[in-house]
């Protein structure tokens, strides 16, 4: 085998994680052919045989589609742990440390919650967990893009504004958010970040790789800064991947 195909979504994050498998395939001198899609079109993509590894799969609820058994994909290893929350910029010094803490009259945080679209109905599941809603919070959906813009100009300006956000994201990179708790349990389940190996090509992949990407951990810190690099310094996937294998990504 000296070609493989490798998909990842259409996400900052999943391209960053998926280029630091890239540099372990490289390393076996496998060539790489990328299919990049969002999720509906890479479920295609996967029943018609596409994708031979896939970077990553949040599992076990937010990609659960992609172990359907006619799309003969099996999940292994795992990279990070995904996982759901607000914070507020620390900087901005509310002294809000819990979800539950926003409803008090005298709460200094915005009530416009600014969200991605993608995170529409989670942040409605926290909002009506705490009934914020009678508290005075909207909720402001935006298209992901511009989401982001918002946020990180949040953070720069430390603005009292809560962040809805999957961590991992440039958003936790520089331990600038404080994260808030959620004593309801409001935000979801952790997911753990796994790779899909498309079995009918298993018994053609060398056992050392596969056994190298089974241990292979990023954890939440490096995809951070890896999302980070991504969009504020200029990096592409593959030089972010490189700065972090040569040890030049995460702040000393």
């Amino acid at each position: 085998m000296t070609t493989v195909t490798l998909g990842h979504l259409d996400e900052t994050v999943q391209q960053a994680s998926a280029a630091a498998v890239a540099r372990v395939l490289e390393a076996y001198e496998l060539e790489i052919e990328y299919v990049v899609a969002p999720r509906a079109e890479m479920i295609e993509h996967m029943r018609r045989g596409d994708v031979d590894l896939f970077v990553s799969a949040w599992l076990p609820e937010v990609d659960a589609a992609f172990l359907a058994p006619e799309l003969g994909m099996e999940a292994f290893g795992q990279l990070y742990r995904p996982v759901f929350g607000w914070g507020v910029p620390e900087a901005a010094a509310t002294g809000v440390t819990s979800v539950a803490g926003l409803a008090a009259t005298d709460c200094p945080v915005s009530r416009e919650i600014v969200t991605p679209a993608s995170l529409l109905d989670r942040v409605r599941q926290v909002v009506a967990a705490y009934n914020l809603t009678e508290a005075g919070y909207t909720i402001a959906a935006r298209p992901d893009a511009e989401a982001h813009d918002h946020a990180a100009h949040v953070l720069e300006a430390s603005l009292p504004e809560i962040i809805p956000a999957w961590q991992p994201s440039f958003v936790h990179y520089g331990q600038k958010l404080l994260a808030l708790d959620d004593p309801k349990g409001s935000y979801g389940a952790e997911q753990d970040a796994r790779i899909l190996l498309r079995s009918a090509i298993r018994g053609d992949m060398d056992s050392d790789l596969i056994d190298e990407l089974d241990e292979l951990t990023l954890g939440n810190k490096v995809v951070s800064a890896l999302d980070h690099a991504m969009r504020f310094e200029g990096m592409s996937a593959e030089d972010a991947a490189e700065a972090w294998q040569r040890g030049k990504l995460l702040p000393r």
